[in-house]
């Protein structure tokens, strides 16, 4: 067994109801030995040489100009997305995300129990890399109860309860959560532009379909944990 933990950053996209059509869960994995700081001060020294404001990254309020993005423009939010991108290409993180179409689910209990029987198929697929650390370290926000039942439950099933500690995770604290919150955006709008659903909104910041998949899902993808 290695030294050290791994944490797991997690971040979702879509509501309990029928609100929204996706809902994704997306784990961001990464070894704490691996030190991240001089790439956040790169980053942070990026945006204070091109003027931009260092807002905790998040993707659906930048995109919509909302709460701390309200005051500013399109062309600084756009510098701001790819400013994280880059910084995002460079960390030593992989991740995995679990999408679902609420449609095909009669209930949401349906979905999160299916949810969490896929939690469980990868943990075991790779169980033998989780088991190598000391613990296992999932940060979350406890944003939604359902989700939080299933990732307890899932992770100390799979891993079990003694190897895992939990942290209370807000997005502005950490910049690898910020790190899931952006490959989430960018795999459901992988998902939208897949399903011809793009808006307006995506093709203004993203491009087209082959744009935003080369310049954005490709570079992602490049951190998938299969």
């Amino acid at each position: 067994m290695r030294e050290g933990s791994i944490s797991l950053f997690c971040d979702e996209s879509g509501n309990v109801g029928r609100s929204s059509k996706y809902y994704l869960v997306t784990l961001v994995f990464h070894d704490q030995t691996d030190d991240i700081s001089a790439d956040i001060q790169k980053y942070e020294r990026v945006l204070a040489q091109s003027g931009l404001p260092d807002i905790p990254f998040h993707m659906t309020p930048l995109l919509r100009a909302h709460d701390e993005y309200g005051s500013l423009g399109i062309q600084v939010r756009k510098r701001m997305l790819s400013k994280f991108s880059i910084f995002a290409q460079h960390l030593p993180y992989a991740y995995r995300t679990f999408a679902y179409r609420k449609s095909e689910f009669p209930t949401d209990d349906a979905m999160f129990a299916r949810m969490r029987r896929d939690l469980v198929t990868f943990l075991f697929d790779h169980l033998e890399y989780f088991q190598s650390f000391d613990q296992v370290k999932l940060y979350y926000d406890d944003g939604q109860d359902a989700l939080n039942r299933v990732l307890h439950s899932a992770i100390e099933y799979a891993i079990s309860k003694e190897a895992c500690a939990y942290r209370d995770a807000h997005p502005q604290d950490y910049r690898l959560s910020q790190i899931a919150d952006f490959v989430c955006g960018i795999e459901l709008t992988a998902l939208k532009y897949a399903a011809k659903e793009s808006t307006p909104t995506d093709e203004t910041f993203f491009g087209g379909s082959t744009s935003f998949k080369k310049n954005f899902l490709k570079q992602v993808r490049k951190h998938r944990m299969e």
